[in-house]
C-alpha cells in the first residue's frame, strides 16, 4: 500500500500557486481488513497477535485518503513539509477485523499557528452505519499562512515527570523502513539517512504514528476497549536510537511520554471514552 506515486504528485505539485481555502471534499473508501497486513502491523509496532484491530491501526487504513487530499492542488497546504503535531484518535468499541470498514476523510481548520498554519485531517470509520473509532491529525507547515486570525495551538498533555522507566526499546535504524512498509508512508524523512538529510535531519526519524503505537502497545490489556489517546509529537526521534516510556496512572487513565537523550519525543494521554 505504498503511497509513493501521491508523494511524487504532491511534490511537483509543490511549485506554483495553490487554493486558498480548504476543499469541501470527503473521500470514502470501504476496506475488508487484510489479517496478513493486520499481522504485520502488530509486529512492527508491538501489539499481540489478534483479531480485535489495535487502537491505532484505522489511522493506517485512512492515512491513504489523507494523503490523496493533501496531495491535490486544490489543498491549500503543499504536503512536502507538513509536520505532524498532534493526534487525537477514539475508539468507541472494539473492531473485529471480519468487519467492514467503512471510512470517511475530510480536512477542517484551516488556521494560522504562531509558526505558520495548521489544519486538521479528520477521519471517521464505521460499520453498518455505527461509528467505531475517529481520529483527528494537526499538521503544521511551518511559514505558510493563513486567512483569518492565528488558532491556538493545541494543548500537548503533560509529561509524565521523572521516576523509573516502565520500558526501555532499542529503536533500530530500519524502524522506518519497516513502518512504511506496513503504512505506506514513505516520507524520506523516515527510510534512509541520506534522504533525510536532504531536509534537514542529521539521520531517518522514525514516525510519530509508529511512537504512538508502540507506546499504547505497552499498555495492552490495561485499557478500556472504549478509548481516547490524546497524543503531542516532540522532538524527532533519530534512528536509532535508545528511548523509554513513563507512565503515571490515574483511575482508568494514563499518562505517558517518550524520551531520550534527544529530549521528550511525545507525550499522550489515554482515558476511557465515555
Amino acid at each position: 500500500m505504498s503511497l509513493a506515486p501521491l508523494y511524487a504528485k504532491a511534490a511537483v505539485g509543490s511549485v506554483g500557486p495553490r487554493a486558498s481555502t480548504l476543499p469541501g471534499t470527503v473521500l470514502h473508501r470501504t476496506v475488508d481488513v487484510d489479517r496478513a497486513h493486520l499481522a504485520d502491523y502488530a509486529r512492527v509496532c508491538g501489539f499481540r497477535l489478534s483479531d480485535a484491530l489495535p487502537p491505532t491501526y484505522p489511522h493506517v487504513l485512512a492515512f491513504a485518503l489523507q494523503v490523496e487530499l493533501m496531495a491535490g492542488r486544490s489543498f491549500p497546504l503543499p504536503l512536502p513539509g507538513l509536520v505532524h503535531v498532534t493526534n487525537t484518535i477514539t475508539v468507541h468499541r472494539r473492531v473485529d477485523a471480519a468487519e467492514r470498514l467503512e471510512i470517511a476523510v475530510h480536512a477542517e481548520r484551516f488556521a494560522g499557528h504562531p509558526k505558520g498554519a495548521q489544519v486538521d485531517l479528520v477521519a471517521a470509520v464505521d460499520v453498518g452505519g455505527e461509528r467505531v473509532w475517529d481520529g483527528r491529525s494537526t499538521y503544521l507547515a511551518r511559514g505558510a499562512r493563513a486567512p483569518g486570525a492565528a488558532a491556538e495551538p493545541p494543548a500537548a498533555p503533560p509529561e509524565v515527570g521523572d521516576g523509573p522507566a516502565s520500558a526501555v526499546w532499542r529503536v533500530e535504524a530500519d524502524t522506518g523502513r519497516r513502518y512504511a512498509a506496513v503504512s505506506g508512508d514513505v516520507n524520506p524523512i523516515h527510510l534512509h539517512p541520506l534522504s533525510a538529510k536532504a531536509f534537514g535531519f542529521p539521520r531517518a526519524i522514525a514516525h510519530g504514528m509508529w511512537t504512538a503505537a508502540r507506546s499504547l502497545a505497552v499498555l495492552e490489556g490495561r485499557l478500556p476497549e472504549a478509548l481516547t489517546q490524546v497524543v503531542a509529537f516532540g522532538r524527532p526521534l533519530l534512528l536509532p536510537s535508545t528511548v523509554e516510556l513513563r507512565t503515571r496512572a490515574t483511575g482508568d487513565a494514563w499518562a505517558l511520554d517518550v524520551r531520550s537523550r534527544g529530549g521528550v519525543h511525545l507525550t499522550a494521554a489515554v482515558a476511557h471514552a465515555g
